[in-house]
């Protein structure tokens, strides 16, 4: 999930600097969400260990 979220996050920074705002607010939208899910399934596996 972290590499999803670094790669929508990139593609959000290539679309923002060639203009690209509506693609850009949604690939850094998409990118959130992948270190949100990324964050709790993290917290998740060292509570369990």
């Amino acid at each position: 999930m972290l590499r999803y979220a670094i790669i929508f996050l990139v593609v959000a920074l290539i679309a923002a600097v060639l203009g690209f705002g509506g693609i850009a607010g949604t690939a850094a939208g998409i990118a959130k969400i992948c270190f949100v899910v990324f964050l709790v399934l993290a917290v998740i596996s060292f509570l369990k260990k």
